[in-house]
């Protein structure tokens, strides 16, 4: 692997750890924050800007730099001074990686009937054992199920994220890639399932999102919101929703319980994107002097894709 080839994985994995920020903390609702507009803003934004965005989330300046440089640190923006204003531009190689957020958390995919599947089997020398475990890892926080410590599953639309990853650990040679039709198991395949994926934990972030953001006032389209107040709702639901696409692979119907709430999480982050994203973006417009699309148009909006 080249040097570019070397920094895109490091830059990778580093923002792959900032996803153990819990949701709603400073440092995870931070990230949201740029991710979601940075590069709508030229890749580049003010220091007093950034605060001013994030008292907006009652976070007051100090705690915004502190969650700066825990972010910095990251590998997700650098410190750039832009005619004596401080402040920070996005890493180029991070760019990629956001867009690729942006379509797994705004355009969530589930499998169909007759989708097929991923399956990688893996063995990697007790020597590089640390490998195997940031292998387990990021194949985990990419929806990956577990059928063994060494064979793990996951639809096919995943299987370009599954080569990634095993390129950036440098451990392709170590691993098989499968794609599969309907994996046959000695019993029934829903049974399967939830023995390989974590269906509980799942739920839990589902309900939880759908607890916190289903409020009927907080959805009534005649309810006057300001855009300060759009930006905070706005920002808050994208940072408790965005680990969600990621746990959650899109399993097909028939192999899920049947009252999942993934259908109805999926549509509720759908209702409150073209709720408040334009008014959130408008705030972000006055804060910053800078003329900004709406990051999250219409035309950019999207319920699940079946594949």
């Amino acid at each position: 692997m080249g040097v570019a080839g070397r920094r895109t994985g490091a830059v990778m994995g580093e923002i792959l750890d900032d996803m153990d920020s819990r949701p709603g903390s400073i440092t995870s609702l931070l990230r949201t924050v740029l991710g979601i507009y940075l590069r709508q803003l030229g890749g580049w934004i003010a220091v007093a800007d950034l605060v001013s965005l994030m008292e907006a989330l009652d976070v007051p300046a100090p705690r915004t730099r502190t969650a700066l440089a825990r972010v910095k640190k990251k590998s997700l923006v650098v410190p750039e001074t832009r005619g004596k204003v401080a402040g920070y531009a996005l890493v180029p190689d991070a760019a990629p990686m956001l867009a690729r957020g942006d379509r797994r958390i705004y355009h969530p995919r589930n499998m169909g009937p007759e989708s097929k599947w991923c399956a990688v089997s893996f063995s990697i020398p007790e020597e590089n054992r640390h490998l195997r475990h940031q292998l387990r890892r990021r194949l985990h926080w990419i929806g990956c199920g577990t059928v063994s410590p060494a064979l793990w599953i996951c639809p096919a639309y995943l299987v370009d994220e599954v080569d990634e990853i095993l390129q950036d650990l440098g451990v392709r040679e170590h691993a098989t890639v499968f794609i599969t039709e309907r994996p046959r198991v000695a019993g029934d395949l829903r049974d399967a399932v939830a023995s390989w994926w974590d269906l509980d934990a799942i739920r839990a972030q589902h309900e939880e999102f759908l607890s916190d953001y289903s409020a009927e006032g907080l959805m009534a389209d005649s309810a006057e919101v300001a855009p300060r107040d759009a930006f905070a709702i706005y920002i808050r639901s994208v940072d408790t929703w965005r680990i969600i696409p990621y746990i959650d692979p899109g399993l097909p119907d028939s192999l899920l319980p049947d009252d999942w709430p993934g259908d109805a999480s999926n549509a509720l982050v759908f209702r409150l994107r073209g709720r408040f994203s334009g008014l959130a973006t408008e705030f972000v417009r006055e804060v910053t002097g800078t003329a900004i699309d709406d990051p999250a148009g219409e035309a950019s909006l999207a319920l699940t894709v079946t594949d």
